[in-house]
């Protein structure tokens, strides 16, 4: 089993995602933690912990701050950062200090659960030990990216595309091209342009919502199984 400690500083996000974590199969929860004070005492005292999942935003540090403190204490757990923080300068902080994905609040179950199961598979990979060729170097990079829509046309990028499935996929319901733009920081019009390419394919599915007057608002949801 893969022992996971889960900090966030609500209460009931916590209880939310450590459900979520042991609702896949492989993991279990070894414990809570609120405060950046103490998820530093359960990495101490926990006697085993493999993942921690870990909110930036905490009332007594942020979750950089924790991930540069457990380096410092010689902790190498490993990190998957879930937290609303969007800033590039927080993402970037995140990668620099270690930490292996980043999942942007909020998510639906699918989202957290792709991550997990890519860790396990990241985890089976180098239990295996010995020497790599860089093919195998290349699998185990790519070990936490999840798949893009196949076939794109030329003119589109695979990363603006999973930029676009993340946002889907990590959604609670329908979203918009502008809300799609806002959450990726992508233009409106490149937003919309992805969405009709994976509504197209047949892993988004397009929802119209009908106001006053007026044309109707287009909104999209991921359909592929994920």
């Amino acid at each position: 089993m893969i022992e996971v400690l889960v900090v966030d500083d609500d209460v009931r996000v916590a209880r939310v995602n450590a459900a979520y974590v042991e609702k896949v199969p492989g993991f279990r929860v070894a414990g809570q933690a609120h405060t950046a004070t103490g998820a530093l005492c359960l990495l101490e005292t926990l006697p085993r912990l493999d993942l921690v999942l870990l909110d930036h935003y905490l009332p007594d540090d942020t979750g950089i701050g924790v991930v540069r403190e457990m380096r410092r204490r010689g902790h190498q757990t490993d990190v998957i950062m879930v937290t609303a923080a969007r800033d590039v300068s927080t993402v970037q902080a995140a990668m620099r200090h270690g930490a292996l994905q980043y999942l942007v609040k909020p998510f639906a179950f699918s989202g957290l659960r792709g991550r997990l199961e890519a860790y396990a598979e990241l985890r089976r990979t180098l239990d295996g030990g010995g020497e790599a060729e860089q093919a195998e170097v290349d699998r185990i990079f790519a070990a936490l990216s999840a798949p893009t829509a196949p076939g794109l046309p030329k003119g589109h990028s695979p990363t603006t595309a999973d930029l676009v499935r993340r946002s889907l996929t990590g959604a609670d319901g329908p979203l918009s091209a502008q809300e799609i733009a806002e959450r990726t920081g992508l233009s409106r019009q490149t937003a919309q342009r992805y969405l009709k390419l994976l509504e197209r394919t047949g892993r988004a599915r397009l929802s119209l919502r009908y106001g006053d007057a007026g044309r109707p608002e287009h909104r999209y949801v991921w359909a592929a199984r994920v």
